[in-house]
């Protein structure tokens, strides 16, 4: 178990979220949907940093969506780079919140255990 950020480090994962959400309101890519931004956790070291975001769509709109912000990932750097005075500019890696998915499917489950239940 990682321990958690440091006071810092929550300020970092803060404002490449709100740079990289404002990037992405910019953005006159197609392929994305519905999307938010829902959070960022960079390195320690600032080199790296995952960004975690959600859309609403199915599977395909999924996939063409997370080719758009890969092939969107040197603007969002940029962004970050110019808008922040950090030592490093981190490469960024972008991958689907997974609490989103567990909230939705935990709804299901407790949809189901209430029809059961008036049953």
């Amino acid at each position: 178990m990682s321990k958690p950020p440091s006071s810092r480090m929550r300020k970092v994962n803060e404002l490449l979220r709100e740079v990289i959400a404002e990037q992405v309101t910019e953005l006159k890519d197609p392929r994305i949907g519905f999307l938010t931004i829902t959070g960022v956790n960079t390195a320690p070291n600032l080199r790296n940093a995952i960004v975690y975001y959600s859309v609403i769509g199915d599977e395909e709109q999924h996939a063409e969506t997370a080719r758009a912000l890969e092939s969107a990932a040197p603007r969002f750097q940029a962004a970050i780079g110019s808008q922040t005075r950090l030592k490093y500019t981190p490469v960024l890696e972008f991958r689907v919140d997974p609490s989103i998915d567990e909230g939705l499917r935990m709804e299901q489950l407790l949809q189901t255990l209430k029809e059961d239940e008036s049953s």
